[in-house]
């Protein structure tokens, strides 16, 4: 990946949890030649982990899995993660779809599906969630950032590359790039950077944020040397050269 490729806006990730090995192909590969990157789940388990390790957008959960209720998915979805939900499942009964909206999902969908139906009514349901929380302030909504192909995940503190590996982060080296994606296109000054990434665990002086800095390019640089997200601003400090995507 080059580092034009990296500033493309990156696809939306929606988590299919379904035992039905055909369902999770069909959404994996129709979604996905449509823009969106997926994981895939068989169940609670499975999806409390995929939480746990990333940044969803949206969730599409079926009411019936093997040995699971659907619903009480729901609910703990609903509690554990601010997402849109999208419930499948076979049954048209109008108590289910009113039980699941009831929960807290987003929409309910009937099996089977329309692939094009489908499709535009995700999209609708992030257009109509990602309106819904920009009423809320921002520092209390921001889930993960998104720079260059990589994730920084703010509630489990995890950052993944492009390719999907985790890299382990320091509290400080975590703060700062915290600091540096709360601020792109922007120079900040070194005292700027102290204050915003609350670098004063010990000595505080300037030098602390090159240092910094400097463990924080060996991780995110492709060539540490030559920095390209991270730039010296001579004189002036630090400046995160990336388009930055909130998700909230």
């Amino acid at each position: 990946m080059t580092f034009a490729d990296a500033e493309m806006p990156a696809p939306a990730h929606v988590l299919v949890v379904d035992d039905d090995p055909a369902i999770g192909q069909l959404l994996t590969e129709y979604l996905g030649d449509h823009d969106w990157r997926v994981s895939t789940a068989t169940n609670g388990q499975g999806m409390r982990q995929v939480l746990d390790d990333e940044a969803i957008d949206l969730v599409i959960l079926d009411l019936k899995l093997a040995g699971e209720d659907g619903m009480v998915l729901a609910r703990e979805l609903r509690e554990r993660a601010n997402v849109p939900i999208v419930l499948l499942s076979g049954r048209q009964d109008e108590a289910d779809r009113v039980m699941g909206l009831e929960l807290g999902a987003d929409d309910y969908i009937t099996k089977p599906f329309s692939n094009r139906e489908l499709l535009a009514r995700l999209r609708a349901v992030r257009r109509r969630y990602q309106v819904h929380t920009q009423t809320e302030p921002l520092e209390e909504r921001r889930r993960a950032f998104r720079f260059a192909g990589w994730e920084l995940n703010l509630r489990t503190r995890r950052l993944n590359t492009p390719q999907g590996e985790r890299i382990e982060l320091s509290n400080n080296e975590f703060s700062l790039l915290v600091a540096f994606c709360s601020a792109p296109q922007r120079v900040l000054s070194r005292d700027q950077l102290l204050t915003l990434s609350r670098l004063h665990s010990a000595e505080v002086y300037d030098r602390t944020v090159d240092v910094q800095v400097l463990r924080l390019r060996r991780k995110i640089e492709p060539d540490p040397l030559h920095p390209v997200l991270i730039r010296t601003e001579r004189g002036a400090g630090y400046l995160f050269d990336a388009t930055v995507e909130t998700l909230v």
